[in-house]
């Protein structure tokens, strides 16, 4: 039941991001959705096998919104440069 609870706050998480960061963000729905999903769960995994916080602390939650920042940048990066 986490996974499902991770992918859940991924979906929020993703529309955080895309709201915090800056710029013009030519993503779509459903990728800004999937990119904040593999934020939470990436951040979520690495931050709980180093110890930095248990599943249901606060700091999980703004660890996944930083990490699906960090995603939608490198995505923006990666589709900047194919174009």
């Amino acid at each position: 039941m986490s996974i499902v609870w991770t992918i859940l706050i991924g979906f929020i998480v993703g529309l955080v991001a895309r709201a915090v960061k800056p710029g013009d963000d030519s993503a779509g729905f459903i990728v800004t959705t999937l990119i904040g999903v593999a934020g939470s769960l990436i951040v979520t995994y690495v931050g709980q096998a180093m110890g930095w916080y248990t599943a249901g602390q606060g700091a999980g939650f703004i660890a996944s919104v930083l990490g699906a920042i960090v995603l939608l940048v490198l995505y923006g990066l990666i589709k900047r440069n194919k174009s």
